[in-house]
């Protein structure tokens, strides 16, 4: 019986290094293809494309498979870099690694590699796939502090079906173990903290070169003017570093010490950011959002009920009532308020370790909060 066909996509990184000896030694003939989806800047020295594809040659020649170069650079920046520019340009702050999984990792590389022959693909993602009476789910990793199943979350069906996640079990504290034991050159490598499009990068200094923007005022929640902003597609809801009002203290604590600012809503129309002084400020706590552009990894939506809910890759699971739910939208509603609820961000829904879909997060409850506050 001949084996099975397993395209990998090898990024030069340790955890897509140890997914394809797995899959080896699990017994499956293994190729890896190494993507380059950022032409732009190559050269520079934010990018690290030249040094990545020779780590995941080396890694492939010690495992012994063959690794090819696949450029989908043109693909990315239609379907990924155009959105992530549209999102910022409407002061909203997109999750361009949400889009690049649906888009480019299980659609652009997943229809390559069937052309390549290969039965399924695999990637080095921390998440599980498990299949239930006919259909697919997506399970958190066991590895709690690694999961990427928010990332994941606008996959569907037919990708799940022809997908390997070879360390959606394993802790990442082994994945640097067997990298060790078995030789890999990158062993000790430092885990990827970006896109290779941003990589290390100032940020405002990148999204200068594509977005136009105009200079505003900057307002607390009194309405007084705290300084000038540069433009609002530069600043996230939940900001605290680089506002550049940190010398104004409108406020001060018994002790003489004065909170810190942090950006708390963007009004479009007047051009106007406000900054608000204090984590727990209540302009930065919502108890409800709307979200759009819903995936369900189902292919139908879940019953309206308790659930829970993610609004950022890092945060813990929150508890949540799934309310409203139309064809392409959804509302949900919080037991505890959320810190920071950011438009374009992702809200994905959780039942357990199942994760069901998602959306880009619209609006929360504070911009009804605050249009009655301003008015």
């Amino acid at each position: 019986m001949a084996k099975k066909k397993v395209v990998i996509g090898m990024s030069g990184g340790v955890d897509s290094s140890v997914s394809a000896w797995l899959l080896k030694e699990q017994g499956y003939e293994v190729i890896g293809l190494f993507m380059k989806n950022w032409e732009d800047d190559d050269d520079s020295e934010y990018c690290s494309t030249r040094e990545d594809w020779i780590d995941a040659v080396s890694v492939a020649d010690v495992i012994g498979i063959d690794i090819e170069a696949v450029n989908f650079a043109a693909e990315y920046k239609d379907r990924v870099f155009a959105e992530f520019l549209r999102e910022y340009q409407a002061g909203r702050t997109p999750n361009p690694d949400v889009l690049c999984n649906a888009e480019i990792k299980f659609k652009a590389f997943l229809d390559h590699a069937m052309k390549l022959g290969a039965d399924c693909i695999a990637t080095g993602h921390y998440a599980r796939v498990r299949e239930l009476d006919g259909g697919f789910q997506l399970l958190k990793a066991l590895d709690a502090s690694k999961d990427q199943s928010y990332f994941l979350h606008r996959l569907n069906q037919m990708q799940l079906a022809n997908t390997l996640f070879p360390l959606g079990e394993i802790q990442k504290t082994e994945v640097r173990k067997i990298a060790g034991q078995i030789g890999l050159p990158n062993a000790k490598k430092k885990d990827s903290t970006g896109i290779c499009f941003i990589g290390e990068r100032p940020f405002r200094e990148f999204l200068n070169r594509y977005l136009s923007y105009q200079h505003g005022p900057m307002k607390t929640p009194d309405g007084d003017v705290v300084g000038q902003h540069v433009g609002l597609s530069f600043y996230t809801l939940g900001q605290r570093k680089g506002i550049g009002i940190g010398g104004i203290k409108s406020r001060q604590n018994a002790d003489g010490s004065s909170d810190a600012w942090y950006v708390a809503h963007k009004d479009i129309e007047k051009n106007t950011l406000y900054v608000v002084q204090g984590h727990d400020h209540p302009w930065l706590q919502s108890s409800r959002l709307e979200a759009r552009q819903s995936n369900w990894i189902a292919g139908k939506p879940p019953q309206p009920g308790q659930y829970c809910a993610k609004t950022r890759y890092r945060q813990a699971d929150m508890s949540c009532v799934l309310g409203s739910i139309g064809s392409e939208a959804f509302s949900l509603q919080f037991d505890q308020a959320q810190w920071a609820v950011t438009p374009g961000q992702s809200a994905v829904l959780y039942d357990g370790d199942i994760c069901l879909g998602g959306g880009i997060i619209e609006c929360s409850d504070s911009p009804a909060k605050l249009q009655s506050i301003l008015q």
